[in-house]
Parts: C-alpha cells; sequence; structure tokens
C-alpha cells in the first residue's frame, strides 16, 4: 500500500527520570522526536497506522518514577492505541482496530488456564515490543489479538484508543470480582482516567449500588451523570468519616453498610489504598487495579474473619476487547465525555501536564509528524 512508510517517525524515551545516588539530585528525562527502523513483519505481525494513542498513568511511572520497561531506552512508550493495518497479512490489511495493551503468547499454561491477561511473555507496546510504541506514526504488532473496529458511528476512531486500556482493564477487574446483576460497588477514584470507566462499568453490567470516591467535588457531580449513584469527597478525611457517609446512604436506601461490596481501588495513591482497605468488610472483595510503589500495613487475620478478599488484577484479556467495545458503540459506556485529543508533537507538555495533575479528561496524542 502507499501509505506504507520507509521510517517509522516517533518521539521516543531516551532516558527516564532518574536520581544523582551521590547528591540526590533529581535529572530529568528526555523524549525526543526521531525515526526508526520499520522492521520486517514476521508471519502473523501487521504494521499499524496509528489513529491516536492514549497518555497512560503507566507511561508517566515508566518516566518519572524509573519503574523499569521489559526492554531498556531508547524506546517509544505508548500502549493505548487505535489505528488502520496497513502492511502485513492479507486479511488485515485496511482494517480499523484497536491494539490489547497486553498481548497473550497463547501458548503457555497461563495461557491455557485462562488467566493470559498476565501471561509471562506477553508483549506490550511502549514495555516489551523492542524499541516500539504508540507514541509513533506506527507501529508493529501481532495480529492474533487485535479487537476489529466497525460500525463506530460517531465515535473517532482516535477517542477508541483507550479503550486499550482504560476501558478494558475496568473490565477485567469487574469479571475477577464476579461483578454482575445486584451487586454494591464501591470505587476509590472514581474520576480519575480509569476510575470513570470502572463507574460506567459497575453500572453497564447491573450493579445495584454505586459509590465513587474521590476528592474534586467537580469531577464527582460528573460521576452522578456517569454511572455513580452516590459520591463521597474523601479529602481530608479518615475512614470512619468515609464509613459514616457510607452508612448513612444505605440506611436512607435500604443497603447493608457492613457486607457484601466489592471495592474497586484504581488510584494507586497510598491514602486511596487505605481507605478501600478500610472499608473491607464481611464477604467483600478488593480489587486493586491501581499501581503504587507505597507500602501499606494491614492486619491481613481480617481476611479470615471476614472471610473476605484481596484481589490484583492486571490489563486486560483481548477475548474480553469485542464486549467491551460492544458496550462503548451502544452507548452504555461513554468515551467522548472522557476523552480530548491533542498533537503528538505536545507529548512533553502534555506529560508534565499530566504529571501535575492538570487534565480533567484522558489525553489522545494523534500523530503529526
Amino acid at each position: 500500500m502507499s501509505n506504507v512508510p520507509d521510517k517509522i517517525q516517533t518521539w521516543q524515551m531516551v532516558q527516564p527520570w532518574s536520581k544523582n545516588k551521590e547528591t540526590g539530585e533529581k535529572i530529568p528525562g528526555k523524549i525526543e522526536k526521531t525515526e526508526i527502523p520499520v522492521p520486517d513483519l514476521a508471519p502473523g505481525d501487521v504494521l499499524v497506522e496509528v489513529a491516536g494513542c492514549g497518555v497512560c498513568h503507566t507511561d508517566l511511572s515508566f518516566f518519572y518514577f524509573g519503574v523499569p520497561t521489559v526492554n531498556k531506552p531508547p524506546m517509544t512508550l505508548g500502549h493505548e492505541i487505535s489505528g488502520t493495518v496497513v502492511a502485513g497479512e492479507a486479511e488485515w490489511i485496511g482494517k480499523e482496530v484497536i491494539i490489547p495493551a497486553v498481548m497473550p503468547c497463547n501458548d503457555c499454561p497461563i495461557c491455557e488456564s485462562g488467566r493470559g491477561n498476565r501471561c509471562l511473555a506477553q508483549k506490550m507496546p511502549g514495555n516489551s515490543i523492542g524499541i516500539y510504541g504508540g507514541f509513533s506514526s506506527h507501529i508493529p504488532v501481532p495480529a492474533h489479538d487485535l479487537c476489529v473496529v466497525e460500525n463506530r458511528g460517531d465515535i473517532p476512531l482516535t477517542n477508541l484508543a483507550i479503550v486499550a486500556d482504560a476501558v478494558t482493564t475496568p473490565y477485567q477487574a469487574a469479571m475477577r470480582a464476579d461483578l454482575g446483576e445486584g451487586d454494591l460497588v464501591i470505587v476509590t477514584g472514581a474520576t480519575g482516567g480509569v476510575g470513570s470507566y470502572m463507574v460506567q462499568t459497575a453500572k453497564a453490567l447491573g450493579a445495584k449500588a454505586v459509590i465513587g470516591i474521590d476528592i474534586d467535588d467537580a469531577k464527582l457531580e460528573k460521576a452522578m451523570q456517569f454511572g455513580a449513584d452516590f459520591v463521597i469527597n474523601s479529602r481530608d478525611k479518615d475512614v470512619k468519616a468515609v464509613k459514616g457517609e457510607i452508612k448513612a446512604f444505605c440506611k436512607e436506601n435500604g443497603l447493608p453498610h457492613n457486607y457484601g461490596w466489592k471495592i474497586f481501588e484504581v488510584t494507586g495513591v497510598k491514602a486511596a489504598q487505605e481507605i478501600a482497605l478500610g472499608l473491607l468488610s464481611f464477604v467483600g472483595k478488593l480489587i486493586v487495579v491501581g499501581f503504587s510503589m507505597a507500602k501499606l500495613e494491614y492486619n491481613i487475620s481480617k481476611l479470615m474473619a471476614f472471610d473476605a478478599e484481596i484481589i490484583g488484577t492486571w490489563g486486560c484479556l483481548p477475548e474480553y476487547y469485542p464486549k467491551v467495545l460492544e458496550m462503548v458503540l451502544d452507548g452504555r459506556i461513554k468515551v467522548n465525555p472522557f476523552t480530548e485529543t491533542r498533537p503528538m508533537s505536545t507529548i512533553v507538555q502534555v506529560f508534565e501536564d499530566a504529571h501535575a495533575g492538570k487534565h480533567d479528561k484522558r489525553i489522545v496524542l494523534t500523530p503529526d509528524f
């Protein structure tokens, strides 16, 4: 095809932020515009022309906090990708697709057990596919697990990039929690890039009540328009105060306050994790979605006394993507109100603003090389 390039244009992470071991001084990271080779595509691989790539907290962790990637810099970050196949397997060429953030090997005991989202040989753009990531003009990927986009109506393909992680990760978390009709749900971090979709997903799957917890009144008010039945601003509140508000809501609505709640912690922030742990009670479940380097203290014997569970969840099985995309395209999960597009040439400023918490929406970067 004529739109197959000789080179891939890209924004590479040349080096992440780090610290001088002797002085403790922070050494700024570097992201630079460059071009990299278009690799020879192996059988089963395709080349995708990127429509958009979302900026995820994971990208910021790699860049600002030195969380190690499988492949070492220089490399391109970005794993929330939508685009169009332009080369490779003939049956895929011309199709609009979403690239799963994690692509399992589909040939190991973990994959065979149905837990391929945590396959140890998985491929993740911007982490473990060599130097290739989504903040580029194109990316080579395995075709097997791509999610085909059809009949997307007025939703731009660019905006569907966030389905690759921000929307599908909550669905995987919901499946790990066996979330279904009539369940009681709490989301800590309900207004964030993942939390807003955790709230919507819970409601779309039939949750009877969804309580959203976060620290911004305006964003919490928005959460009430998109799936939350009750919200709590936890700023400057301890677990006891939050429990009191939940108890009052439950009393008013004839719900149990101390058993059966499924709690999704999506922030990775220590204070929110402490609240989530404090809310876990009888026959409840805590599903840990957000990543943090923080360490917490918890009396795990409470799990025995409560007959409760703490569950970790990672990424999303590619086989779930069509179902999630269906919920987006039929309107049960809204992406447009939570998405903003910007040119990829603004990546450095976008990273800085995202790191500083200045974004109200998920930013999707569009190639403008």
